[in-house]
């Protein structure tokens, strides 16, 4: 069966913060402060919920100045304009949609980090972000709403080869795809299993036997 669709991840994938400040972690710090232990669901309300930093505060109970948001406000600002693409993801995006074959990102995020993944990759087919579906990968909820954004049924993903998913997690990208019949890849930059960049994935994509016509 030919590859349809293919799922990316998007930080460490597609995109990376050269130097990342973590502001909602700095918010949760401000909690640790005030007595606030942290809690093990602390990142998934973060990132499966649509919450700005002053939102993530106060669903926390978090009580922080106004000078103090100010300047994790200001971080957050500063690491959202500092993130970039990878080339090779761009050049991989870029080929396999000249192939026709649908691109979609899978991924979990807090909602500030969507803007800039969109405007880096403007030409997705679908943005399956976990704070606007509610769920965070491996669930299988999130695979599952990613393909149906991307126009793929069910049945696509059940077909070997039909919708793959690539990424720099074994639990999230590689193995919690398989859960749901999508075919999962790991992306290791540093070299090893399954791919090292984005080009050999694309390479690899565009090789799958296609049916004969």
């Amino acid at each position: 069966m030919s590859v349809k669709f293919v799922l990316f991840d998007a930080f460490g994938t597609l995109v990376r913060i050269p130097k990342a400040t973590h502001p909602y972690r700095q918010v949760l710090k401000e909690g640790i402060r005030q007595g606030r232990r942290p809690r093990p669901d602390d990142l998934h309300h973060i990132m499966a919920l649509a919450l700005s930093l002053s939102d993530a505060a106060e669903h926390f109970g978090i009580k922080i100045s106004a000078d103090r948001m100010a300047d994790i406000q200001g971080a957050l600002e500063a690491e959202l304009d500092s993130i970039e693409a990878f080339e090779d993801g761009i050049r991989a995006v870029e080929r396999l949609q000249a192939e026709g074959i649908k691109i979609a990102i899978a991924s979990n995020l807090a909602a500030p980090y969507a803007a800039p993944v969109r405007r880096l990759y403007p030409s997705m087919d679908a943005y399956g972000f976990s704070f606007a579906v509610g769920a965070l990968k491996p669930q299988p909820f999130l695979y599952r709403a990613t393909c149906e954004l991307l126009g793929a049924e069910t049945s696509d993903a059940c077909e070997e080869n039909a919708v793959l998913m690539i990424g720099d997690s074994e639990k999230c990208d590689r193995d919690g795809p398989m859960a749901v019949g999508i075919r999962g890849f790991l992306l290791n930059r540093n070299g090893g299993k399954d791919f090292a960049d984005l080009d050999e994935f694309a390479e690899y994509v565009l090789k799958v036997p296609r049916p004969i016509a």
